[in-house]
């Protein structure tokens, strides 16, 4: 029986170890540390395996255990010594040099060595036991006593930050090197080795396990690496199956403790109160309540926070960015998962400064004023998330603040929590509560304000994103009004000088019959303006067009305002491929305005003209020209005109657009009183059906 109890003892510190080394083996990438620590834990392991195979054979291998107990302690005092080192980089101790390395190899060498000649050194000088057994003890007991006060010197070199990590390894080690100081004081004391202490020490030293591997995840944590480490998840259910086991143990001795002292009634008593800790057992386990408990509980005392950020903000940041287009959604789960709220409601800023309702998720709202805009001025100037159970508990601590109705009708509300973006208070967020959480600290606040700032951006782009779509409708529809209406006037004006001049010119023949070709002229513009106004604002029937007759009918239609185009055409037929009535526009667009620009006397030129694999229309006047920078800068430039009230500022924008939709560009020359050029360059349309043009060069190129 004693044999089994040491057997099982180091059994589990052969296990404990050996796990412990293949987390340090996953961490030694880390730095050297993790490296020698791996080393540690696994002649750690090496040790207690070779106590338990030493358990198993007839007769126990003492050198065997000795030495490996030896290259135990010398791992774990060399592992604190390199880390000892590293801190007291720069400080000049001795230390800091590997100086020290051969005097440690020469010790342990020597130690070993004393081992294994002792024995025939005590026949030869004719020692006593006693004093071979005094000799041995205090070696060993040196040997703890130096990893003591190397883990003293580890922690009183320590800064705050470090200590945060390094307390558990202190107190692993330190557990393991006092365990081992005690029995072997204790054998020097009485010249014997206590069995009840040498069968324990092997369960003791694997209980020292944990605070070491929690030690090493921490560590990596302060040196800000991202490898494997302690998982909470490991954790709790590590802390689970631990608490379960030693559950079972003490209702195992209650039980037997019934059996042995309830007489006839024992057994029975015995199956009873088992099967009921059993039932106890399984309920807890089964109890949301319970783990939830037990996971703050170990966030408390085993993690530096509360929540493990980079997994907390990994499913929020993924949960904002599901759901296609539903992002205000999106924003009240992503909020609602954080502290395991079951539903929420959403308000959003608006235009006028109001906070009006946009979403509910999972909660009824029936008032019919929804609006907190008389709760938003208190929120933006303090920033604060309000609990309501607090609220109504504390009203003072809230600095008596006057929630409004809506908001107080609310069945289960919980949590307020504003939204910033931009330092302005972008929208209004309102929790159920929680079955879970019933109270939140400041670090449940931090991470709602926090997560509130990215959940406010995306309700600030959806906004956006809105407005923008909004605007692009609006915009569209302007376009479409300025078109018609820059339409309308040219229109207007040639009616409005047929009736000025109808009462001076009513009986004349020619008069009569330029007015109704007028008139039928409007008729037709009106026409295929309400085409375009049907068939969408750049509808377009391209097809090929002959460009001599095109001119020649734009020049024929402004004949007869002064003074009037003269026509220059080339030999032969050259092509453009357009829609007739748009490109009829753009050229009669431009001959009016060089007829506006230009005197009675002046002279306007329309010419048509080939260059590459271009088709050129000039269109030149002898009038006041422009400035380079009105060009530049304003003369192509929407809504902005030098016509005075009577002008729109969209003819020549219009007409350059048109032309760039057809692969072309409108160019200009121009020099105030000299004139103005306009050349219209189109790709030029062959009989084969292709359009060629001579990318990059101008029109004014070959002139």
């Amino acid at each position: 029986m004693q044999t089994n109890i040491g057997l099982y003892s180091y059994g589990a510190a052969l296990i404990a170890y050996s796990l412990l080394t293949g987390l340090a083996f996953l961490h030694r990438s880390r730095h050297s540390r993790g490296q020698l620590m791996a080393v540690a834990s696994g002649l750690t392991a090496l040790w207690a395996g070779t106590v338990v195979i030493s358990a198993l054979l007839p007769y126990p291998q003492v050198k065997l255990m000795q030495s490996a107990e030896v290259a135990r302690n010398a791992a774990w005092c060399f592992f604190l010594l390199q880390t000892l080192r590293l801190k007291l980089h720069g400080s000049g101790h001795w230390l800091e040099s590997w100086r020290w390395i051969p005097w440690f190899i020469g010790a342990i060498a020597t130690l070993v060595a004393l081992i294994f000649s002792v024995p025939s050194l005590a026949k030869i000088l004719s020692f006593s036991d006693k004093l071979y057994l005094d000799i041995a003890f205090a070696a060993w007991l040196g040997m703890a006593l130096l990893g003591l006060l190397l883990l003293e010197q580890l922690y009183r070199n320590s800064t705050q930050a470090e200590r945060w990590s390094l307390k558990f390894l202190c107190l692993g080690l330190g557990f393991i090197f006092a365990y081992d100081f005690f029995m072997y004081a204790e054998a020097l004391l009485f010249r014997q080795l206590d069995r009840n202490l040498w069968q324990a020490r092997g369960l003791v030293i694997a209980l020292a396990a944990l605070p070491i591997a929690i030690a090493l995840g921490r560590s990596s944590r302060l040196e800000e690496q991202r490898g494997l480490h302690v998982s909470r998840h490991v954790v709790f259910y590590s802390a689970t199956l631990l608490a379960s086991g030693v559950y079972l143990i003490l209702m195992a001795l209650v039980g037997y403790y019934l059996q042995f002292l309830g007489g006839n009634w024992g057994a029975v008593l015995q199956i009873a109160f088992l099967c009921a800790a059993g039932f106890l057992l399984l309920a807890l386990l089964f109890s949301g309540q319970a783990r939830a408990k037990t996971r703050v509980w170990l966030s408390k005392n085993f993690f530096s926070y509360k929540y493990d950020y980079r997994n907390e903000w990994l499913k929020f940041t993924d949960t904002l960015a599901t759901g296609g287009e539903n992002i205000p959604e999106n924003i009240v789960r992503a909020m609602a998962n954080l502290c395991s709220s079951p539903a929420g409601l959403l308000w959003a800023r608006t235009e006028q400064g109001t906070y009006n309702l946009i979403h509910r998720w999972d909660m009824a709202l029936d008032a019919e004023d929804t609006d907190l805009t008389a709760l938003a001025p208190w929120l933006e100037s303090s920033g604060w998330i309000i609990d309501m159970r607090e609220w109504r508990q504390s009203p003072d601590l809230y600095n008596n603040m006057q929630l409004p109705t809506v908001v107080k009708e609310i069945p289960g509300a919980w949590l307020i929590i504003p939204l910033f973006f931009a330092d302005r208070l972008q929208g209004i967020l309102l929790l159920r509560e929680s079955e879970l959480i019933k109270e939140i600290n400041w670090e449940d606040r931090d991470l709602l304000k926090l997560a509130g700032r990215q959940a406010a951006s995306h309700l600030a782009q959806y906004q956006a994103d809105k407005a923008l779509v909004e605007s692009r409708q609006f915009e569209a529809f302007n376009r479409l009004s300025a078109y018609v209406i820059h339409d309308l006037k040219n229109i207007l004006a040639q009616q409005s000088l047929m009736v000025s001049n109808a009462k001076k010119h009513r009986e004349n023949p020619e008069f009569v019959d330029d007015m109704i070709e007028t008139v039928e002229n409007s008729v037709q513009r009106m026409t295929r303006l309400m085409a375009q106004m049907r068939s969408g604002l750049q509808g377009r029937e391209e097809q090929a067009l002959d460009m001599n007759e095109l001119l020649s009918a734009a020049v024929e239609e402004r004949r007869k305002t002064a003074p009037p185009p003269r026509l220059e055409l080339p030999e032969g037929i050259l092509q453009v491929r357009a829609d007739r009535d748009q490109l009829m526009k753009v050229c009669c667009h431009i001959i009016q305005n060089a007829q506006e620009a230009t005197d009675k006397s002046g002279e306007v030129t329309v010419r048509l003209k080939k260059q590459g694999g271009d088709t050129i229309v000039e269109i030149e006047d002898n009038g006041t020209g422009m400035e380079d920078e009105f060009v530049a800068y304003r003369l192509f430039k929407p809504f902005d005109s030098t016509k005075g009230l009577t002008g729109m500022g969209i003819g020549a924008f219009e007409s350059r657009e048109i032309v760039r939709n057809l692969g072309g560009d409108i160019l200009v020359r121009s020099k105030p009183g000299e004139g103005s050029l306009f050349a219209i360059r189109l790709p030029r349309y062959t009989p084969t059906g292709e359009c060629q043009s001579d990318i990059g060069e101008t029109a004014f190129d070959q002139e």
